[in-house]
């Protein structure tokens, strides 16, 4: 996983941001509710306790203590409910004291009594056995005929802080769940919101200087992916249009001056065949006609580079042997490389089947072989071999010369690029032969690679795709 992509970093940010909200609502639901509880538990026993005052001791000196316990079992059941009632006079003798709960979860001579006497209505907490904490209010009431009394109400608060410890486990366990809930989903909308990014990637991948007439994807969603692919289409367009004005320039160049030059070449011939010529202008003659065939060679490649990049290799695919078009090509250039006693061998016993331009890959084999031939030193050595490995036909021509540079390796298909004009005995070099391998190869969907040692030698090999069966 990429962790500096769009895609994880939106991830991220939504997960965390509906996470953080998630977190500050669930605090919020969680104490709120926690005060809510609490503060209403304390409101109902000061209820109770008012509604105790007001109703029976506002009747005590009728009633009498005696009658008091048997209405408040009546009336609020303590027991039943696991309740404390406790009401005292002013000096703190107790009137009234509820018995010990149904369930027997506390015992009501343990609640301490309020200590000192507030003087206001309060509520306090207590520590009981057992670990059991209970809220107890404190009620003042005066009599009418001026007799005070105090009224306490209580209860556990177990069932509350147990409710609220529920609570706060299913939060702390669905939180984790909700986060890996927004995460997917998160990641499922990033995905397909970022959907089209991925179909515009793909596109541009597969647009080269062969097939500029494609265009990108367009979705039409009318946001902003929309005018970034119409305005890529835009700038491809543009591109096209340049492109293939530069390459019309140089086919049409290139044609109108091979007949001039053919003309001119025609011309010198001629005058330097004259008996009348003196020896001196022969000479010049002779050194302009080799500076004629040197700008007609680079007219020609100029040319077959300006049809490659209209795409002329891809209309005439046949089937066709590799191994074999490399052992008749070696055998024809060989010849080139006697004047420098250099000897070709060449390993294609097996035959190498592959689809594509015989006459282009032909010039592929021929120009690797002369560029091999012009930087290798008299008596050395040039090795050519064919054959075919996990599904690919490897050619690769490698040679004893003088090497290539490491700083000039990602240059050297480049065009009109040359390391040294001092390193080639070929004064008309321009720099085109391995411009022309590497169109020829990627119109046929080959990789071209060089690997090379300064005064050791280089190798250049090139992988195409199997024929299919």
């Amino acid at each position: 996983m990429n962790f500096r992509s769009i895609s994880f970093r939106l991830v991220v940010w939504y997960t965390s941001l509906l996470t953080g909200i998630f977190l500050l609502l669930g605090t919020l639901f969680y104490f709120g509710l926690q005060h809510f509880v609490r503060t209403d538990m304390e409101h109902g026993q000061f209820h109770r306790a008012r509604q105790i005052a007001d109703t029976l001791l506002a009747h005590l000196p009728i009633t009498g203590e005696s009658a008091l316990a048997g209405e408040i079992k009546t009336l609020y059941g303590p027991e039943i409910n696991n309740r404390v009632i406790r009401l005292c006079r002013a000096d703190g003798t107790v009137i009234y004291l509820s018995g010990r709960p149904a369930d027997g979860s506390f015992n009501p001579a343990e609640v301490p009594a309020f200590y000192p006497h507030p003087d206001v209505d309060s509520s306090r907490k207590f520590n009981l056995t057992g670990g059991k904490i209970m809220l107890v209010v404190l009620v003042n009431y005066q009599a009418p005929n001026g007799d005070r009394y105090t009224v306490e109400s209580g209860a556990l608060m177990d069932p509350v802080e147990a409710m609220l410890n529920h609570l706060f486990i299913q939060l702390a366990l669905c939180l984790p769940l909700a986060v890996l809930i927004i995460a997917g989903g998160g990641w499922l909308l990033v995905r397909r919101a970022l959907q089209p990014v991925e179909q515009i990637t793909r596109a541009a991948e597969q647009i080269t200087q062969l097939n500029t007439s494609e265009r990108m994807p367009v979705a039409q969603t009318g946001d902003e992916l929309e005018k970034l692919s119409l305005s890529l289409n835009r700038m491809i367009a543009r591109l096209d249009d340049a492109l293939r004005n530069s390459t019309r320039f140089v086919a049409d160049a290139s044609h109108e001056l091979r007949t001039p030059l053919t003309i001119l070449h025609g011309e010198l011939e001629m005058l330097a065949e004259d008996p009348q010529l003196p020896e001196e202008k022969r000479d010049r003659i002779f050194s302009i006609l080799e500076e004629v065939s040197g700008l007609g060679k680079i007219v020609e490649q100029l040319f077959a580079l300006s049809r490659l990049d209209a795409g002329e290799s891809q209309t005439e695919w046949q089937s066709l042997d590799l191994a074999e078009l490399a052992r008749t090509t070696a055998d024809q250039i060989s010849l080139l490389a006697e004047d420098k006693h250099i000897v070709i061998t060449c390993d294609a016993p097996q035959p190498v089947l592959i689809e594509g331009d015989r006459a282009r890959l032909k010039q592929v084999v021929v120009n690797l072989l002369d560029n091999a031939i012009k930087y290798t030193p008299d008596n050395g050595a040039v090795q050519l071999s064919v054959n075919a490995l996990n599904g690919h036909a490897i050619l690769e021509v490698s040679d004893n010369g003088i090497g290539i540079p490491r700083e000039a390796l990602p240059h050297v298909f480049e065009r009109f690029f040359r390391v040294d004009q001092s390193r080639s005995s070929d004064s008309f070099s321009a720099g085109l032969g391995l411009s022309i391998v590497k169109s020829i190869c990627t119109a046929h969907g080959a990789e071209v690679q060089v690997q090379s040692t300064l005064r050791q030698g280089s190798c250049f090999r090139v992988k195409f795709t199997l024929e299919k069966n």
